[in-house]
């Protein structure tokens, strides 16, 4: 909700688990759940924007304001959701072929016509080698000065400088090949080479029953 222009699609797992009746009647419900929370958030950030504008001090608030105008302006587009039977490896190719069919997809992400300079690739091939040598370690999070300097190695990439590192990496962020914070201040100048890496550590810190798992621990 808060990335500008997102596009969501949404999946169901464990079809196996319910009746062709039920499937449908879940989709349909989800649907609507999800249409519902945007109509809400619309309203609320409508709210809250009127307020800080009626206020009394309006000058006070103009940070907030501004924040709420952008989160506003954030489009959100929500695709029909798939469902899938997570052990049927044919449900699993429909996914996929889903998933690429919204990709390419230019009025959803027109970005796919852009064409890119040679060295994106050059850069996107070498992270990628990078990536997957034996020096990498498993978390594959890496200093962006570092990487700079493991890139500049390479003879065909000896010119490249930091600020067009910086260009596109923001651009194989987009797309899924690494993880880069950049507006987070300490995370900064760290790149995560191996995106699945963080999915582990977010999977292990973020579940059900977390809270009743730690308190049973003596």
């Amino acid at each position: 909700m808060r990335v500008p222009n997102s596009v969501v699609l949404p999946v169901g797992t464990h079809v196996d688990c319910c009746q062709e009746q039920e499937v449908a009647e879940k989709t349909h419900d989800i649907m609507a759940r999800i249409t519902a929370m945007l109509v809400e958030r619309k309203s609320n950030l409508a709210y809250f924007i009127d307020n800080l504008e009626g206020s009394e001090e309006p000058k006070f608030y103009v940070d907030q304001w501004e924040r709420l105008k952008e989160m506003e302006s954030c489009t959100l587009t929500i695709l029909n959701l798939v469902a899938v039977n997570c052990t049927d490896h044919h449900d699993i190719k429909k996914l996929e072929a889903t998933i690429l069919k919204h990709v390419k997809n230019e009025e959803l992400f027109p970005e796919v016509v852009r064409v890119l300079p040679p060295i994106y690739r050059q850069v996107e091939a070498a992270i990628v080698d990078i990536a997957q040598s034996e020096e990498m370690a498993d978390h594959g999070m890496m200093d962006l000065h570092y990487l700079l300097s493991k890139l500049s190695q390479r003879e065909h990439l000896a010119s490249l400088g930091r600020e067009l590192l910086q260009d596109i990496l923001r651009y194989l962020h987009r797309i899924g090949l690494v993880v880069w914070y950049e507006e987070i201040k300490h995370l900064e100048s760290t790149v995560f080479l191996q995106p699945t890496f963080l999915i582990t550590m977010f999977k292990l810190l973020v579940r059900h029953h977390l809270v009743q798992q730690l308190e049973s621990i003596s």
